[in-house]
């Protein structure tokens, strides 16, 4: 509270010398006036921010070079409420807007054969995704005590990826065993939510992580279980560790604020980045032969790129053509070449076992809707996509609690860096990362980060959203990761296999490697009366209500061995490459 009241009394006085205190200030925020949208203590002029960014001086076997790729700044318009690192397999699980730059073809579902198979804005060739929730003006008013009247009217649940279909072909004598274990998830995610009862109308930090930190533990056992079995029969899966980590959702608070701002009355259109939504095939097939399992997988494989190849057609040809055009172009296609994937399928488990029935039916795709669920004659919704969580609507992406109009970075810097005090290594391939926490009032701000600056004042990152002098932009200087652990590409938390180095000396932690570490600034031209209104905020999960500490920058690792290796090398003689 102190450290608040001191923030509010500096940046008054800053102000007021400047002359441009504005009544919207000392109103209280602005919250119930005609003028400003977020509440005015949640920003800070960047001058009143001590210096606090000291970078540990090069011993003598550092790695000082820097390696730079331009990726452009989201100028196709990839925007989407996924987050296929932290929420891989939930669709519009972050309910907010992310940015992304990078690889074209990403969604939730992605496998890492689908990435590998997609295009890119990186003018290097880079396939890595890069995505960070967007930043907004919306200069309307917002009810100041809508989140928290919702928040009386919520009970939290739990939300976790699903399994089943992320597996490879399931071999005959595995698959009674791996519908236990998978039954099994189900009932310890049921089991959750039932303890989340007890802080209904409330967030409670403390029940939050011991109901995740538990569920993360029988769920890390029973996937574990899974994988072995699967191995045991000759067909170990890959990344699943991925798949064990929750979240406490608050999504009844879409329903419980609907109509407390514009979003609820926006005109409904389609997203700018519409994805292809097609049935799950891998959790709906029986038992599979040993003598069918490698066909059966490859064809797995197949029917993952053919939804990339149909999302980046999407991106590449989003406004061409009549109402008929996504139907003739994309789906059509798509439809008819999974028809011919499923049929070959059918028919190599069929030599061996009896004829599966229905595969024919998981065919046609849909674009951003819901599909009708089984039995109605349609095609089934794919698993791990809750319907409550909304799409974005109208011309500015707008989600409950996410309004106004999306502000395209001006500039996208993304480097690799070296390491204090040793060589780099290359990162694996597939490698996910991420930095800052999106939610450190519902989960606590242990891994929240500081991220906030202005072009200018390198030395100095804030919790708060800055006001930046005249001439200078609004940065948020998102900094990963720099130590991997040498063997994962990802972790039941999504952080355990990579770490940061020791702020005094940039020593990666005992049984760590140091691997090129990434920063990503993103930079904005953002009006100065807009800073001063508190009109500019960044997309946010409903309960964190624009929090600026909730800022966070997700990346997955698609250079090519090759590219990442010269990365390395560069940075380790020390030179500056792009």
């Amino acid at each position: 509270m102190k450290r608040t009241k001191y923030r509010i009394a500096t940046a008054v006085a800053v102000l007021a010398a400047t002359g441009a205190l504005t009544v919207t200030f000392v109103s209280g925020g602005g919250k119930g006036t005609a003028d400003a949208a977020t509440s005015l203590d949640q920003y800070v002029p960047i001058q009143a921010v001590r210096p606090n960014v000291a970078a540990p001086k090069p011993g003598r076997a550092a790695s000082t070079g820097r390696f730079t790729v331009d990726c452009g700044t989201n100028g196709n318009g990839k925007f989407s409420p996924d987050n296929p690192v932290a929420q891989p397999g939930i669709k519009n699980g972050a309910e907010h807007v992310h940015d992304f730059v990078g690889n074209k073809a990403i969604t939730a579902f992605s496998s890492n054969a689908e990435l590998d198979a997609s295009g890119t804005t990186c003018r290097n060739g880079d396939k890595s995704s890069y995505f960070w929730p967007v930043v907004r003006i919306d200069k309307t008013v917002r009810n100041g005590d809508a989140i928290r009247q919702a928040l009386t009217r919520t009970q939290p649940t739990v939300a976790c990826p699903t399994v089943g279909d992320r597996l490879p072909a399931v071999p005959t004598r595995a698959r009674a065993a791996v519908d236990r274990r998978l039954a099994e998830l189900d009932a310890l995610t049921a089991a959750a939510d039932r303890r989340m009862t007890a802080s209904r109308g409330r967030i409670d930090p403390t029940l939050n992580k011991q109901v995740l930190d538990d569920l993360r533990t029988r769920r890390a056992e029973v996937i574990r279980g899974i994988g072995d079995t699967l191995a045991s029969a000759g067909a170990r899966p890959a990344g699943l560790v991925s798949l064990v980590d929750c979240d406490v959702s608050y999504d009844g608070l879409h329903a419980a604020m609907r109509g407390a701002d514009h979003a609820g009355s926006v005109k409904a259109a389609r997203d700018a980045t519409p994805q292809v939504q097609c049935p799950t095939v891998r959790d709906r097939l029986p038992g599979v032969p040993d003598r069918a399992l490698a066909e059966v997988n490859r064809n797995l494989d197949e029917l993952d790129r053919q939804i990339t190849e149909a999302n980046e057609r999407l991106l590449s040809t989003r406004g061409q053509g009549g109402p008929a055009f996504v139907d003739n172009a994309v789906l059509g296609p798509l439809k008819a070449k999974r028809t011919a994937v499923l049929d070959r399928i059918t028919i190599a488990i069929s030599r061996q076992a009896a004829r599966p029935q229905g595969l024919d039916r998981l065919a046609a795709c849909t674009l951003n809707q819901p599909i009708p669920a089984p039995g109605s004659g349609a095609a089934p919704a794919p698993t791990g996509s809750p319907a409550a969580l909304p799409d974005p609507q109208g011309p500015n992406l707008e989600l409950p609690g996410n309004t106004g109009g999306i502000v395209r970075p001006a500039q996208v810097l993304i480097e690799y860096r070296g390491n204090a005090t040793a060589k780099v290594v290359p990162m694996p391939k597939f490698l996910r990362a991420l930095t800052g926490d999106a939610k450190p009032t519902s989960r606590g701000p242990a891994n929240a980060r500081a991220v906030w600056s202005c072009s200018g004042f390198a030395d100095r990152l804030s919790d708060k959203y800055p006001i930046c002098p005249a001439g200078s932009r609004v940065q948020r200087v998102h900094d990963f990761p720099g130590c991997w652990d040498g063997r994962n590409i990802d972790s039941d938390n999504h952080r355990k296999h990579v770490a940061f180095a020791d702020k005094a000396t940039g020593a990666c932690p005992q049984g760590f490697t140091a691997i090129p570490q990434l920063r990503i600034t993103v930079s904005y031209d953002i009006p100065r009366d807009v800073q001063l209104k508190g009109q500019y905020a960044l997309d946010s999960f409903p309960e964190e209500n624009h929090n600026p500490f909730s800022d966070h920058n997700d990346f997955v690792n698609v250079n090519s061995d090759r590219t990442m290796q010269r990365i390395a090398t560069c940075i380790n003689k020390g030179k500056s490459c792009s």
